[in-house]
């Protein structure tokens, strides 16, 4: 991968998409932990219609920790695989209260051990509650570095270390946000439009 290519595709989104943000609305750091664990195979559209509904009925975690797990598999039912999400969602709030001060952990090793919390998760926290380097692979990162021809696999802890060593760390999560909106505008999953993609000329789908 040449230097000058990466450092044009990051250019390029940042003049395309220079707000870059996480889509899911929150106001506290558990909030964002518990949306993204919503957000599992369920859109974030759908995920911030529900989670107003979850935080007005329990509107702190020590209200989430003693909820009863049913009562938010109710709320959370339009998301999918609800029972697994609401159990996961009581019991991260019980353990942050117990071993981490009602505060979400700044590191992965500590993330991991939170329930229902992966690599992605982690790294959405980690990146835009904490601001550090982080590489969030959903779905548009792994078709979009793949299609970019920034790596060459569909693994995603794979691609996750993949981009950190080509990215700038101070801007990796940002660049991943911003893979989320051009994929959802322009290089879709299905019939992308490269005729208008204002990467066309570093991707090698084309070139």
């Amino acid at each position: 991968m040449e230097k000058s290519r990466i450092e044009n595709i990051i250019d390029t989104l940042e003049r395309e998409y220079p707000s870059a943000a996480c889509s899911l609305d929150y106001s506290k750091d558990y909030e964002l932990l518990f949306a993204t664990r919503l957000a599992a195979q369920c859109t974030d559209e759908r995920v911030n219609k529900i989670t107003p509904v979850l935080y007005s009925r329990y509107p702190t975690l020590e209200s989430i920790a003693g909820a009863d797990t049913e009562e938010i598999e109710k709320i959370v039912h339009s998301c999918g695989f609800f029972r697994s999400k609401a159990r996961d969602i009581v019991l991260s709030a019980q353990m942050l209260i117990s071993e981490y001060g009602g505060t979400v952990p700044d590191n992965m090793d500590d993330l991991l051990k939170l329930p229902g919390v992966g690599r992605k998760t982690a790294n959405i926290i980690l990146g835009d509650v904490y601001r550090k380097p982080a590489v969030v692979v959903d779905t548009h990162c792994i078709r979009l570095s793949n299609r970019l021809g920034l790596v060459r696999t569909k693994d995603p802890e794979k691609i996750e270390f993949e981009l950190r060593d080509l990215l700038p760390p101070e801007k990796s999560a940002d660049f991943c946000h911003r893979l989320v909106y051009h994929g959802r505008a322009v290089c879709t999953a299905r019939g992308p439009k490269c005729a208008e993609c204002p990467l066309l000329e570093y991707c090698p789908r084309i070139i």
